[in-house]
């Protein structure tokens, strides 16, 4: 491979910083005949590290499980956008053969959802009759994913006519024990607030949407260092779900006030001490190569800091750390520093994925 390069400001303290590019990965030290691709007259742009999905879905389309071409061009088009690490947060596609390719971003798997019968898409989760075969079945999703595991916390209940947790309260306790024992996290879908008390003091790692958490439940999870992906943009369709379900007013009118106060959730979240970082909710109902715009809904709900929260804070959360010396080239460079204008991030004169470029401006 050709030695690179690159010149600018990085992010997050904004100094003066030069990286060499060999073999993919970074070095301070430089590298003799390395080709300048960027700031060969100064320090006038910002590179950042490369973006960060923290939710997102590769593998499943608006009809369940795609081909795994599809979920090859779902990865391109999220990369396209300058994202260039996934916390795949559960596919019902086994992706692992696009791991593999340095052209796409790093994706770290989540294996398959954990729901009950009829609590959860259909096709998409593993569903357990009897609930308390979750803790085996979290240790057998661990061994299947990267390091996460995905449970179902709430959904519709038809008999209830509402969002209703899923697992009883011991239950989440030893399967969240097993997971860690396992070495993995555990994350759960969550709207509404009954299902939540049980699994953040279960010692669940992470909350995604989270629409339904108070100040008590922000303050438990800004002590415990539970963090937060509440997936804004994903909010957005929940009032069309609202309008569709004619059958269940009360859910409706739940999912309505949901979406209303999802802003100040996220604003509280920070102030509360909760690291909150960005992800999209891609797959399904949502088109991928969103990273940006769920950036700036962060931004504009009041995160002081959305644009680490989609890139240098998500890379220490998920355990890649970011532009240090022998750590890959995922980077991303811009003409303007991101942090004042997120909507900078729209477009990077450079992006590099194991120090091959794969997009330029």
């Amino acid at each position: 491979m050709v030695a690179l390069h690159v010149r600018g400001r990085g992010l997050p303290d904004g100094e003066p910083i030069e990286w060499w590019i060999l073999d993919g990965l970074l070095s301070a030290e430089p590298v003799k005949d390395a080709e300048t691709v960027f700031g060969a007259d100064g320090y006038g742009g910002w590179i950042v590290p490369g973006l960060v999905d923290a939710h997102c879905h590769v593998g499943l389309g608006p009809d369940g499980a795609v081909t795994l071409e599809e979920a090859d061009a779902q990865a391109r088009t999220d990369r396209d956008a300058g994202t260039l690490l996934i916390r795949d947060c559960g596919s019902p596609l086994d992706t692992t053969p696009l791991q593999a390719r340095d052209d796409l971003p790093e994706i770290i798997r989540a294996g398959r959802h954990l729901a009950r019968p009829k609590r959860y898409i259909r096709g998409l989760s593993v569903d357990l009759d009897d609930p308390g075969l979750l803790p085996e079945h979290v240790v057998e999703q661990a061994a299947a994913g990267d390091g996460w595991v995905k449970l179902v916390g709430d959904w519709i209940d038809r008999g209830v006519g509402d969002l209703a947790p899923l697992w009883p309260d011991d239950v989440l306790v030893a399967a969240i024990d097993a997971a860690h024992a396992a070495g993995a996290r555990v994350t759960a879908h969550v709207f509404g607030t009954d299902a939540l008390p049980g699994l953040i003091n279960a010692g669940i790692d992470c909350i995604e949407h989270g629409t339904g958490l108070t100040d008590d439940l922000l303050a438990e999870m800004g002590r415990r260092g539970t963090a937060l992906v509440p997936t804004l943009i994903n909010v957005e369709t929940f009032p069309g779900i609202a309008d569709s379900a004619t059958r269940f007013p009360a859910y409706a009118a739940h999912m309505r006030a949901l979406y209303e106060g999802a802003g100040d959730v996220v604003r509280k979240a920070v102030a509360a001490g909760v690291p909150v970082y960005a992800g999209t909710d891609a797959g399904g109902s949502l088109a991928h190569g969103l990273i940006v715009d769920e950036v700036l809904a962060l931004h504009a709900a009041g995160h002081p800091a959305a644009v680490g929260a989609a890139s240098w804070g998500a890379r220490e959360w998920l355990g890649r750390p970011s532009l240090r010396a022998g750590h890959p080239a995922d980077l991303a460079i811009y003409r303007a520093d991101p942090r004042r204008d997120p909507a900078t991030l729209r477009d990077p004169v450079l992006v590099m994925r194991r120090g091959r470029p794969v997009r330029t401006g």
